[in-house]
């Protein structure tokens, strides 16, 4: 058996936890955007991205303001971003004492490389593979 913080694999580093390719919006995003990309209860961060230096991470808690605004002003990087060799533990035990399920993972140059999507269950991070098995499951259902 693996890791249970790591989704069931071996994972032991958020680089090797991460969802490799998960939503971004650019900078000229607006708030009211936003806050119908949040509409979708699985969403918990929307990552700004300007090319692929990550800007901000926005959270439900940080939109405020006019719909027309930008979101990436009102978004923060600090605790809300990990390097790709942190320990996956290490990530998972911040995140449950922060009561969060969501953390980008950047490089040393701000690249965004993934993100690390902790469980609903708080048993694992979500997989590529996660994502894609519900992302079909909705188009399966009925409009």
């Amino acid at each position: 058996m693996g890791d249970p913080c790591a989704g069931g694999s071996s994972a032991r580093t958020a680089g090797e936890a991460m969802v490799r390719a998960p939503k971004t919006c650019g900078v000229g995003t607006t708030t009211g955007q936003a806050r119908a990309f949040f509409a979708d209860d699985h969403v918990h961060a929307l990552l700004v991205v300007d090319g692929v230096r990550l800007v901000a991470v926005v959270e439900r808690e940080d939109l405020g303001g006019p719909d027309r605004a930008p979101v990436g002003g009102l978004g923060r990087l600090e605790g809300r971003t990990v390097p790709p060799s942190e320990p996956v533990q290490a990530v998972a035990a911040r995140l449950r004492a922060e009561g969060r399920r969501r953390t980008a993972v950047v490089d040393d140059e701000g690249r965004l490389l993934g993100l690390l999507c902790f469980k609903r269950s708080g048993r694992g991070f979500c997989t590529d593979a996660d994502i894609a098995a519900r992302a079909a499951e909705r188009d399966l259902l009925p409009a």
